[in-house]
């Protein structure tokens, strides 16, 4: 059973071009805000994001209909945004911090879940800080996996796509990223055991 971007890919593909605005429509608020939380530039995330759709048209028949349509569309992502940067010159890496609802807990989930109170909510803008000036110290594989699983809520194997590498290697570069980040927080003094990021 194909899920819905595969069929509205196969729609596009069979020629019906409102099955492209049905895929912009799905998919154009998630980009904006990948572009945004790598560049912290609006203005180039909304042009990378154009970049991205269009390539994604364009490039319509080189898709296959397996399910994969996420991955194969934060590939394309990736890869314009990593281009960008090399023509700017300079390291367009996460910077943003703004955790995910998701379905997997990674300890950073639990945080959201668990703190709600008012008090609560001024040491997680806190927390919140410190994770956004800790996570550009880890290595941007690492980076770029945690931040599309976490904030961009990419399965592993879609992240696995995005990154162009097997499941494995998704799954390790995840683990080092969690590990380093808990590290880098206990080194500024953050303690806290929710911090504590379960495998």
């Amino acid at each position: 059973m194909l899920d819905e971007d595969d069929q509205l890919m196969l729609r596009l593909q069979g020629g019906d071009r409102s099955a492209f605005d049905c895929l912009v429509e799905r998919h154009r608020h998630a980009l904006v805000g990948f572009f945004f939380r790598n560049t912290r530039d609006i203005q180039l995330s909304e042009d990378l994001t154009q970049d991205t759709l269009l390539k994604v048209y364009n490039q319509s028949w080189d898709f296959l209909p397996r399910g994969a349509f996420r991955g194969w569309m934060f590939r394309i992502a990736r890869n314009l945004m990593i281009d960008n940067s090399r023509r700017r010159s300079h390291d367009a890496l996460v910077k943003a911090v703004r955790g995910r609802h998701g379905e997997e807990d990674d300890g950073l989930g639990r945080i959201e879940g668990r703190v709600k109170s008012a008090e609560s909510e001024a040491e997680q803008r806190e927390l919140a800080k410190l994770v956004e000036a800790t996570l550009p110290l880890l290595p941007e594989e690492q980076r770029q996996t945690f931040v599309m699983h976490h904030f961009d809520g990419l399965s592993l194997s879609e992240v696995a796509d995005a990154m162009e590498t097997n499941l494995p290697t998704c799954k390790s570069r995840l683990r080092l990223a969690r590990e380093k980040l808990r590290d880098k927080l206990k080194d500024r003094g953050v303690r806290d055991p929710r911090l504590e990021l379960d495998e």
